[in-house]
């Protein structure tokens, strides 16, 4: 059975792309089971630094697969819900030590927005628009609002959850949705200039500075100050860290860009 999802590995990047265009690819269950399957490689490959998810055509995913969702009337019959494996995959993208770079390449709506903002960083073509279109089909954004309500500010959460109204890329930067919005020829650029820069940052490094940018905010200051104390002291000290500072002194690259 031919892959909805497909991978690549070059350079300590690893592309991760959604590839179901005949229905724009859709939240299925195969196309989940096939995204949780690639996600887990490319957490486990310790070749791997970072990761891009992107996908094929137009749209970069239009959400739940709605035709799974419905149940016969008749018979009550329900096939697996394709919320199955989501919660899962949402928690991989959120919790992966390593930096993970939603590369969309173009529109997305409902569930695919919890994908977009699971994800450390998010690119967009001026071009894509936006929409949280669950309320308009009589159900919720539950799911993503974990991850959404992380990332846009809660005024523009309000009113896009509860109107349905699409937004543009713009739009979605301001609100916190977007990390940028650039002309569509210059996407790919955008999205090498980022990977290009996560790999020279130590993957231990990496890896706290996630936790301590989603964690931090909800510590004390004086907490805060004094968990932080002592993080940098340990990341001085530490393997990766001497090494850093040895190839600082010494005008060379760190081991791990080699």
């Amino acid at each position: 059975m031919t892959r909805l999802v497909h991978k690549e590995l070059e350079n300590g990047i690893a592309t991760i792309t959604l590839d179901s265009p005949p229905n724009r690819n859709a939240l299925s269950v195969r196309l989940l089971g096939d995204l949780e399957d690639r996600l887990n490689w490319a957490l486990a490959d310790p070749e791997v630094r970072v990761i891009v998810l992107t996908g094929t055509g137009p749209v970069f995913c239009s959400g739940a697969d709605l035709k799974e969702q419905r149940i016969e009337p008749s018979t009550g019959a329900h096939d697996a819900p394709v919320t199955a494996s989501f919660p899962e995959i949402l928690a991989l993208i959120w919790e992966s030590p390593k930096p993970v770079v939603c590369r969309l390449n173009g529109t997305a709506r409902a569930g695919g927005l919890g994908l977009v903002a699971a994800c450390d960083f998010a690119i967009a073509p001026l071009t894509a628009s936006f929409a949280f279109t669950e309320v308009r089909l009589g159900v919720v954004p539950a799911m993503i609002s974990v991850p959404v309500l992380r990332r846009m500010n809660q005024r523009a959460a309000a009113e896009y959850f509860m109107t349905g109204e699409v937004f543009d890329a713009e739009t979605a930067v301001a609100t916190g949705l977007l990390s940028r919005a650039v002309p569509a020829e210059e996407l790919d650029a955008t999205v090498d200039r980022y990977t290009e820069m996560l790999v020279k940052g130590g993957p231990e490094a990496l890896a706290i500075t996630k936790r301590l940018v989603r964690d931090i905010p909800s510590v004390s200051f004086d907490e805060g100050l004094r968990q932080m104390a002592t993080l940098s002291a340990q990341r001085f000290t530490s393997e990766e860290g001497q090494e850093g500072i040895a190839a600082f002194m010494e005008k060379r690259p760190p081991k791990w860009t080699a």
